[in-house]
C-alpha cells in the first residue's frame, strides 16, 4: 500500500528554470501551437495592470511566447477595465459572452465564458490580485504543455505567505481541498497547489469538461481531468512564491462550502441535499446567523455549445 501512495505522490513535477524560455520559443515556432492567457477580474485595478504589463512586455514583445492576454471582467466598480486596457489587455465584460444564457456570479463562471472569446490551442488562467508578479507564472506552466505533446493541464505550485509567516497560505487547500483529494481522490494527492489559480491546459481538453460557476471551479477541473485524461498528463511546474490578496475568515467559510459541495456532486450526483451555510456575526444583541446559498450550479462542457461549434467553423 505505501508503494502505491508514494507512486500516486509522484505527480509530474518541474521548476520553471527547467525550460529556458529559448526551448519554449523553439517548440511553439515548431508546433504552431497559439497561447491565450485569461484573467478573470473583479474589481483588481491595483494590481492587474501590472500583470497585464508584465506579460505583454517580457512574453509577447520581448519574447513572443503569448498570442493574447484577455482580461474577462465580472462586473467591476472600480478601475479594472480601464487600467487593464490601458496595460495592454483586450477586455471583455462576462455578460457580452453568450448573452443568450444570463450570468451567474462567480469565478468558474468567467473562465467558462472566456472559451468563447480566445482562439489560443493553450489556455492559461491567472489570477488578477497578484502582487510582484513575475513572468514565471505563465512560461512556467505553458512551458510544459508546448514541449510535451502527452500533458493536458499543467498548475502553478509556489509558497503562499500569510503576513511574515511563510507556507501558511492556502487554508482552505489545507483544511479542505486536500483532506478530500488524500480521501477520495489519492491519484491528485501530490498537487501541492490543487485550488491554485495560476494553470494552463489544453483547449481541447477545457472544452470537454464542466465547469462549476464557483469557488469550486479548480478542485472539480482537476478531478474531472484526472478521470478524463489520467493522472499521466497531469503535471505541476513550482514557479516560487504567490502574493496576493487574502480573504477574510468568512469569505474562507463561503469557499470551502462550494469545494466541499464540488466533490460532493461528482462522489454522489442526484442523491444531495439542498445546500447552504450558516455562518455567524457579532451584531448589537450578540452572535446573528448568516446564511448563504453554496454555489451549486455547473456549466456543461463547451464543445456541448452550438455557439462555440459555429464559432470554431467560422
Amino acid at each position: 500500500m505505501l508503494e502505491e501512495v508514494e507512486r500516486w505522490l509522484s505527480t509530474r513535477s518541474w521548476s520553471a528554470a527547467d525550460r529556458p524560455l529559448a526551448r519554449l520559443l523553439a517548440a511553439k515556432r515548431a508546433t504552431g501551437q497559439t497561447v491565450s492567457v485569461v484573467l478573470p477580474a473583479l474589481d483588481e485595478e491595483a494590481t492587474v495592470g501590472q500583470i497585464v504589463a508584465v506579460i505583454r512586455r517580457e512574453l509577447m514583445e520581448r519574447a513572443p511566447l503569448v498570442d493574447e492576454v484577455v482580461v474577462i471582467d465580472s462586473g467591476s466598480t472600480d478601475r479594472t477595465s480601464e487600467v487593464a486596457r490601458a496595460a495592454g489587455a483586450r477586455v471583455v465584460h462576462r455578460d457580452e459572452v453568450l448573452p443568450r444564457l444570463p450570468a451567474v456570479p462567480g469565478k468558474g463562471e468567467v473562465l467558462w465564458r472566456s472559451l468563447l472569446v480566445t482562439g489560443g490551442d493553450i489556455v492559461c488562467f491567472v489570477d488578477a490580485d497578484l502582487r510582484d508578479f513575475s513572468a514565471d507564472f505563465v512560461s512556467g506552466i505553458v512551458g510544459p504543455l508546448l514541449t510535451d505533446p502527452e500533458l493536458q493541464l499543467v498548475k502553478a505550485m509556489y509558497d503562499r505567505p500569510l503576513g511574515e509567516a511563510a507556507g501558511e497560505g492556502g487554508r482552505v487547500t489545507e483544511l479542505v481541498a486536500r483532506p478530500l483529494l488524500n480521501l477520495h481522490w489519492p491519484r491528485l494527492a501530490g498537487f501541492v497547489q490543487p485550488l491554485g489559480g495560476e494553470y494552463a491546459a489544453r483547449r481541447t481538453l477545457l472544452e470537454r469538461l464542466p465547469f462549476p460557476v464557483g469557488y469550486g471551479v479548480e478542485l472539480g477541473l482537476l478531478v474531472d481531468a484526472l478521470h478524463l485524461v489520467g493522472l499521466d498528463a497531469l503535471a505541476q511546474v513550482d514557479v516560487g512564491v504567490r502574493l496576493h490578496r487574502h480573504q477574510d475568515g468568512r469569505a474562507l467559510g463561503r469557499m470551502a462550502a462550494a469545494i466541499y459541495r464540488t466533490a460532493q456532486l461528482r462522489l454522489a450526483r442526484g442523491h444531495l441535499v439542498r445546500p447552504s451555510l450558516t455562518q455567524f456575526e457579532r451584531g448589537a444583541d450578540g452572535f446573528e446567523p448568516r446564511t448563504y446559498a453554496v454555489d451549486t450550479e455547473e456549466r456543461p462542457p463547451m464543445a456541448e455549445l452550438a455557439e462555440y461549434a459555429a464559432r470554431r467553423v467560422a
